[in-house]
């Protein structure tokens, strides 16, 4: 493999930045169906402060006992914590296993009401025994493994495909994990990706090495393997990204796929594409590993929930290969959240772009808008601010006709600034300046004025509204300062009741005297006169 290249700033420049950033805060709350083998994670914490005396191994001294989803269950609490809806489809057993997870599924808003449950068959658990000696970091001893991987008889695969059917007309994508338990057998996987041809949902397959690839994924949408399995199915290793080329190629051919994308763990993943000619390695961020459980389920989750809130192949790859790195530093599977994707995006490590100061060390170009980027409609830029909540900067605004710019503004807006770490400006329109202040004004246009605006280092952005009043604005914004001048003190601000309501400040600015666009205007008037 090539040397791994950050996802980072560095590597991706601040575009990319903005790139990942409008589509992580882009996923919407699709549905997807997850189906496959589901199981429960049991993990046993304690410590370990001697060995036993009667053979050479840890003595455990139990703490305490964890229960998480596991298997497709796994791929469900990641789709649902991305912020989907996720229908879960698979077998469970009428056991306390078989409740507990349940029980965790629907805690975590997941619809279970198309889970088959079986008297014939446990529910897959995974008990992991974890030990603590003295202090140090913790250590998985053993893993008991309690399953069945019987294939389900033709009645369950029956009760399954009615209910496929039932939800083809919500679902936008449908995820199959497959660990060659019996769940997905043959039939029922081959039958699953036809109905949802049919129906133009894609189908997306994190595949088992035991099962007969083209009998059980051909013409599903896009295929997940590990470099292991897909080597394994092309009879090569992966030993470079020459390889990951010729291997992923031979998976579309062969099992008709519109993608495939394969994990390369540390170096991130290839992504190819039937309509390209080559494919693209996304390269992964290097980092310390933790414990790689469940990462290649947080994968399959991320590519299904961007690919059925519309982004493309090669941004999909990106947000599942930031969204796996973060789980593998965190201990068993744990699911990421939008959040967890927005930090890493902006905190990479090797940004190499000068950074914001304060206590967040966000990169400048990621915070603030870029040139005329700084100049947004509403519903625009009430995207850009959404993520910058969610990393808790805030939100300042002010508004005002600001029609010929002077000293009196640029201090008057550094004041602002320095009340948050965003300053959006409302800026009145033309129509709304002349409402105001008559069919003479304004004396630049709202083009020009938004442009003088976003030039201003203090000013992050601006957004014109057309009412005689920002209330409309403030409302959809809800910033976390409203700041106005000191002589709006009697005359009451505008927004200062609803801003106050939620817990958000208003501050009043000091003014430069003598300093304003009236004056400024009467002086040109009266120099002209004289002349």
């Amino acid at each position: 493999m090539r040397p791994v290249v950050p996802v980072g700033a560095g590597s991706l420049g601040a575009r990319m930045h903005y790139e990942l950033l409008e589509a992580v805060t882009g996923l919407g709350n699709p549905t997807i169906a997850v189906i496959g083998d589901l199981m429960l994670d049991v993990y046993v914490f304690g410590q370990v402060e001697r060995i036993s005396p009667e053979a050479p191994i840890p003595v455990l001294v139990q703490q305490r006992i964890e229960t998480r989803p596991g298997g497709a269950a796994s791929v469900a609490i990641d789709v649902a914590a991305l912020g989907a809806k996720c229908i879960c489809m698979g077998v469970v057993s009428d056991d306390d296993e078989g409740r507990r997870l349940v029980g965790l599924l629907q805690s975590a808003g997941i619809a279970t009401d198309c889970l088959v449950t079986s008297t014939d068959r446990p529910t897959t658990t995974k008990t992991r025994v974890i030990g603590v000696a003295r202090g140090c970091l913790q250590q998985q001893l053993l893993r008991l493994d309690r399953q069945s991987s019987q294939a389900i008889d033709q009645g369950t695969i029956g009760r399954i495909l009615r209910s496929v059917g039932n939800i083809l007309d919500r679902v936008q994508a449908i995820c199959l994990s497959d660990y060659g338990y019996g769940v997905l057998v043959d039939e029922l996987a081959g039958q699953i990706i036809q109905m949802a041809r049919d129906h133009d949902i894609p189908v997306l397959v994190d595949p088992t090495p035991k099962a007969n690839w083209p009998a059980r994924y051909r013409q599903a949408t896009c295929l997940v393997p590990n470099r292991f399995e897909a080597g394994a199915f092309a009879g090569k290793a992966i030993k470079n990204i020459q390889d990951c080329q010729e291997i992923a190629g031979t998976l579309i051919r062969r099992l008709d796929l519109e993608a495939a994308v394969i994990k390369l763990d540390a170096d991130g993943a290839y992504l190819q594409q039937a309509s390209a000619p080559s494919g693209q390695h996304i390269p992964a961020r290097a980092r310390s590993v933790f414990d790689v459980t469940g990462a290649g389920d947080q994968v399959l989750a991320t590519l299904a929930v961007a690919r059925a809130s519309g982004f493309d192949w090669h941004k999909a790859t990106q947000l599942a290969t930031i969204a796996a790195g973060i789980e593998v530093t965190k201990f068993g599977a744990c699911p990421v959240t939008i959040d967890d994707i927005i930090r890493e995006i902006i905190h990479s490590q090797s940004s190499g772009l000068p950074m914001e100061g304060g206590s967040f060390g966000l990169p400048i170009a990621v915070c603030k808008g870029i040139g005329p980027e700084k100049v947004l409609p509403l519903g625009r830029l009430l995207k850009e601010l959404d993520w910058r909540r969610r990393i808790g900067l805030k939100v300042v605004f002010t508004n005002g006709c600001f029609d010929i710019l002077h000293r009196g503004h640029i201090e008057y807006l550094g004041f602002c600034r320095q009340q948050g770490d965003l300053l959006v400006v409302g800026l009145n329109s033309d129509r709304s300046v002349r409402q105001i202040k008559g069919p003479d004004r304004p004396i630049n246009t709202q083009q020009d004025r938004a442009a003088l605006l976003a030039a201003l280092a203090s000013v992050d952005f601006v957004t014109i509204f057309d009412e005689p009043t920002p209330m409309a604005l403030i409302e959809q914004i809800r910033p976390d300062v409203l700041v106005k001048g000191r002589d709006w003190q009697e005359k009451g601000v505008v927004g200062a009741e609803f801003v106050r309501s939620y817990g958000g400040k208003v501050v009043f600015a000091p003014l430069l005297e003598g300093r304003s666009t009236t004056a400024t205007i009467e002086q040109i008037k009266t120099g002209a006169r004289r002349s």
